[in-house]
């Protein structure tokens, strides 16, 4: 079965996963990056197909297979679009040998506790049941740490995997992003308070459970290693988070079992004004140095 093949795929793949999620809020930045201005689209729907046509490019490159990607994360509007005239997970998989992820967080609170919960996910029983028919093999949900507040931390923990068990149940995978703002002082503090919360919570899950983490490059490095080697958990993966893409390179090698789920430094240095062999030399070297760091952990 696809969803076999797939579990084989992101638990042993060598690689990383691409994370193409950005959602509204975050497409204009993302669009700028590229080289197109705000003033190049008249509306959301023009951004939205400027920001597609992005993707498309990226996931035509001949670099990205699954050779060094073990999976990529999908925005919702993606996962309801086209690649190549084909639905956007089915061909992820069928032609490329990328794992299908969605995200399906819809924003932040506001901060409380030093944290920000994620908003109400009403919708997950309506977008999970088509994120199945569609073939994704799993989720992504983030939140966001600011402080290392034992309160705050100890309920984005647990609002993680409350979602994540909504997810486990339509037979998806969870990946949880309690992510860490690489910016505050104390975060090195955090990241010792997230991993123990972290650690409680998959003591309580069914052996059958399975989640993902997607976790903030640390300060001290394998500090995540009880999780990464937790029989729970099929895969540690780690955001760029704001580090330029060498230094999340540099981080990244020094965790034994983690591998990258970059965003901007996935895209840093591509170009809508590249001809098509520029972009998929630029976008291959960077797969390649984004690979040679997940698999030296």
């Amino acid at each position: 079965m696809a969803n076999d093949e797939m579990a084989k795929q992101v638990r042993d793949g060598a690689g990383f996963i691409a994370a193409l999620d950005q959602s509204g809020g975050s497409t204009p930045k993302a669009l700028a990056a590229y080289g197109v201005p705000a003033d190049a689209y008249a509306n959301d729907d023009e951004m939205f197909d400027m920001i597609h046509a992005m993707r498309s490019r990226i996931v035509n490159a001949p670099a990205f297979t699954g050779d060094k990607i073990v999976g990529a994360i999908l925005f919702e509007m993606t996962m309801d679009r086209a690649f190549n005239g084909k639905p956007s997970a089915q061909f992820l998989w069928e032609d490329r040998k990328v794992v299908p992820f969605l995200k399906i967080d819809k924003g932040l609170k506001e901060e409380a506790d030093g944290v920000q919960l994620m908003k109400p996910m009403d919708h997950l029983d309506t977008v999970l049941p088509r994120a199945v028919s569609h073939g994704v093999f799993g989720t992504k949900a983030r939140s966001v740490i600011n402080q290392a507040n034992p309160d705050g931390i100890a309920a984005i923990i647990s609002q993680q995997f409350e979602e994540g068990k909504r997810v486990i149940a339509h037979g998806l995978v969870p990946i949880l992003e309690p992510e860490i703002n690489i910016k505050m002082a104390d975060k090195a503090k955090a990241e010792v308070l997230l991993r123990d919360a972290v650690l409680s919570h998959l003591e309580a899950l069914a052996p059958d459970e399975k989640v993902m983490l997607k976790l903030t490059l640390p300060e001290e490095a394998n500090i995540y290693q009880p999780l990464v080697d937790h029989p729970n958990v099929m895969r540690v993966v780690a955001l760029s988070g704001g580090y330029t893409r060498a230094e999340a390179n540099a981080r990244l090698a020094q965790n034994k079992g983690v591998i990258a789920s970059f965003s901007r430094a996935l895209t840093e240095g591509l170009s809508a004004d590249q001809d098509d062999a520029t972009f998929n030399d630029t976008i291959s070297t960077t797969i390649d140095e984004v690979y040679q760091a997940s698999v030296a952990g």
